[in-house]
């Protein structure tokens, strides 16, 4: 209860909890509004610590089962708090632009990328030195402009499993793709929006910046502890094999010794053996065709 307390001061203090006019008000948000002042909704900080625990929950559980959730914020006050966040956690994210189709055409897409990096490779290994510097100049704006575009999903081969989106009325392209293909929704969600639209709404404040960090950085700090979480399980899952084929191995060479004391106790015991028995000259040596 403290910690929730704590989270509420700083929410509070953040200005999560201011919302828009009353006049652009969307009235399905009724629920999470807590006054109007000065003709201005005050949104309820209470229902702001549920959402944002109940978001941060299932953003750990997708990072720590090893998919990916993509970070979607192309306003001008969010853009460098979203992208420095999902490069932390290495996560793929939209800041300049959204293309129409980057989910829902997502193979048209993996080719644009394919395409900017085999340019960013002409430019590196020196390949495109046979070009005249027209030629050269062209390619590097391309890559640039494409970079700026396609950089943050570079990294993906496939589609993400969820998408956080920091103003769900702003990004109604992305929102309405991810619905499309059935991929998870997460979103901060202020009074102007629809709060139904997301499978997890997290209201406040989606226009001031120190709102936006507050919140990217809460639900990004959810995500580092689920991939911590993963990597402790695998090197679990490592030692554990490690130690199994220990004792794999120490029963394979039990099995040897046995089925070796067995033959020595046949041939000794007169079971008629086929093999002469190496003589005491012979320094205790096995003839060959012995055991293995």
């Amino acid at each position: 209860m403290e910690n929730n307390t704590s989270l509420q001061q700083q929410l509070l203090e953040a200005g999560v909890h201011f919302g828009h006019l009353r006049k652009k008000w969307n009235p399905k948000m009724l629920p999470y509004i807590f006054a109007e002042k000065k003709g201005i909704h005050i949104i309820d900080l209470n229902k702001t610590v549920e959402g944002l625990q109940e978001a941060a929950a299932a953003m750990k559980a997708i990072a720590r089962s090893g998919k990916k959730i993509m970070f979607v914020a192309t306003k001008k006050q969010a853009k460098e708090i979203v992208q420095e966040s999902a490069k932390r956690v290495n996560m793929p994210f939209v800041t300049e632009r959204w293309l129409g189709g980057m989910l829902t055409n997502f193979n048209t897409v993996r080719k644009s990328v394919k395409k900017m990096q085999s340019i960013e490779k002409m430019l590196s290994d020196g390949s495109a030195e046979n070009l005249n510097k027209k030629e050269r100049l062209t390619l590097a704006r391309e890559k640039e402009k494409m970079e700026k575009v396609l950089g943050g999903i570079a990294q993906i081969s496939r589609i993400p499993a969820a998408l956080f989106l920091v103003d769900i009325g702003h990004e109604h392209i992305a929102l309405a793709e991810a619905k499309r293909l059935g991929i998870s929704t997460i979103g901060m969600v202020d009074t102007n929006c629809d709060p139904n639209k997301v499978d997890f709404a997290i209201p406040a404040n989606d226009d001031a910046t120190k709102s936006i960090a507050i919140i990217v950085n809460y639900i990004t700090a959810a995500i580092a502890e689920g991939l911590q979480e993963r990597q402790a399980d695998k090197e679990e899952e490592d030692q554990s094999s490690d130690a199994d084929e220990t004792a794999e191995a120490k029963a394979a060479r039990f099995e040897q010794k046995m089925d070796a004391d067995d033959r020595n106790r046949r041939s000794k015991g007169g079971a008629a053996p086929k093999r002469r028995i190496a003589g005491p000259g012979s320094g205790g040596r096995r003839p060959a065709g012995g055991v293995k």
